[in-house]
């Protein structure tokens, strides 16, 4: 089994890919204000579908190796880092410092999960 689809890194990169396909999902149509809501609203749920399809078997194979806990933690900060990225490049947002200082509150609590 090669390293990127060992249960222990295959969940990883399904996880990021999962969260890619959400915050576009999520907070694509941020961008698009005049569209209908409606619209927004259906196309958001079709790219939501296919962020199940990469999350659901993130988990199921993480689960071999991570406890759910652990694979909540390392969604929760995948989230953040992929959400932080797409507000800088796609909605053209800046990162204040109170961000920064929730995204490492994230990861220390996610070095305590990974510990216990």
């Amino acid at each position: 089994m090669s390293n990127i689809t060992s249960a222990h890194v295959l969940p990883i990169v399904l996880l990021i890919a999962s969260n890619l396909f959400m915050t576009i999902a999520w907070y694509g149509h941020l961008a698009y204000k005049n569209t209908a809501l409606w619209i927004v609203v259906l196309v958001s749920w079709a790219i939501a579908f296919i962020e199940y399809c990469f999350a659901v078997p993130a988990n199921r194979i993480g689960h071999q190796v991570y406890s759910a806990a652990e694979l909540k933690t390392m969604q929760e900060v995948i989230t953040f880092a992929v959400f932080i990225l797409f507000s800088v490049f796609f909605l053209k947002e800046s990162i204040t410092f109170q961000h920064i200082i929730g995204f490492c509150v994230i990861i220390a609590g996610a070095t305590i999960v990974f510990r216990a």
